[in-house]
């Protein structure tokens, strides 16, 4: 008797067929030679000021912070890290990073607060709501030298507008730009002058938020608070997120309202002393270039590890239309 042997069905994986490495695109036929020749052609101005005005720069400023050059000329040497160590010790350095930080991290949600309340007033459906939109929009395209400059007369602790506005109501105005204590609270303030081109980005997102959203949660029983919080909040994460990311790359830029309003000294009592001034006087003022260079690149990595960590610590949050 023959006894029949059945074997267990073979399954066969398919293996994975590996896919071939992107080779780089290169011209072949006369047709694709000659695009690419004429595409060089329309690109080489942005590509020579690119090298030129952005890349060259750089390169060479990184260069100088290796060494002692001065500005007024005279022999280079090559120091290594000589003045990044120089930077430790330096006391006014520290003190203008100080003030720095403490000026991005007080005016950056300030600005938002702002921007964004003034956003939500001027979403509203009222007659002549554009020419508000115009109002609030116009002081962010003023130069800001000439706004810091508008904003010396207002700031006077005797004859400037916001001491007499407070004098009406029986309060006594400070000393602002003249007293250590007051002088950052009026940089911060002179920062909000100009919130209207985040308010405009803000007011953009507010206006791409589903209506039928909100009515939805009008119907389930949502109030004000609870629909901002549910449904509008979420829709403009993004556009907060790219307000509070470019706050902190100018907060730690900050340069044009200190230099004018306080001057290079960054009185009274290097309150108003910032990293930006401090850069500037060292370069054109005791004309160490070497030692500026340095300086700024100190700030380029601050300022990168500060947006490194906003995007790990607050990008998580950012609702992008679906996906969190």
């Amino acid at each position: 008797m023959t006894t029949a042997t059945t074997h267990p069905a073979r399954t066969t994986v398919p293996t994975p067929r590996a896919t071939p490495a992107r080779q780089p695109w290169i011209p072949r036929t006369r047709r694709q030679k000659h695009n690419f020749f004429w595409g060089l052609v329309f690109t080489s101005p942005a590509i020579i000021g690119l090298v030129l005005f952005t890349l060259a720069p750089v390169t060479t400023s990184l260069f100088n912070s290796l060494t002692d050059v001065s500005l007024v000329g005279g022999r280079t040497s090559f120091v290594g890290l000589q003045n990044y160590r120089e930077l430790l010790h330096d006391s006014s350095w520290w003190m203008s990073l100080t003030n720095t930080t403490i000026l991005a991290v007080a005016s950056v949600p300030l600005g938002l607060a702002v921007a964004l309340g003034l956003a939500l007033l001027l979403n509203l459906r009222a007659r002549g709501m554009s020419v508000y939109r115009v109002i609030f929009f116009l002081p962010s395209i003023v130069p800001i030298v000439a706004a810091a400059v508008v904003w010396t007369y207002v700031l006077d602790p005797q004859y400037g507008i916001l001491n007499n506005l407070l004098g009406s109501v029986g309060i006594q105005g400070p000393g602002w730009l003249s007293d250590p204590a007051w002088s950052k609270p009026a940089l911060i303030i002179f920062g909000l002058w100009g919130v209207g081109n985040l308010m405009i980005i803000l007011l953009a997102g507010l206006q791409g938020v589903p209506q039928e959203l909100r009515e939805q949660a009008t119907i389930d029983g949502a109030g004000a608070w609870a629909r901002f919080h549910a449904v509008t909040l979420p829709f403009i994460s993004p556009h907060l997120l790219f307000g509070l990311v470019t706050g902190l790359i100018a907060g730690f830029q900050y340069f044009t309202q200190a230099f004018v309003l306080a001057g290079a000294n960054g009185d009274p009592a290097g309150s108003t002393l910032v990293s930006g001034v401090y850069l500037y006087t060292t370069a054109f003022y005791n004309f160490e270039l070497g030692y500026a260079s340095a300086i700024g690149w100190v700030l380029f990595i601050i300022i990168a590890i500060a947006s490194l960590m906003t995007f790990r610590l607050v990008g998580r949050h950012v609702y992008y239309g679906g996906a969190s």
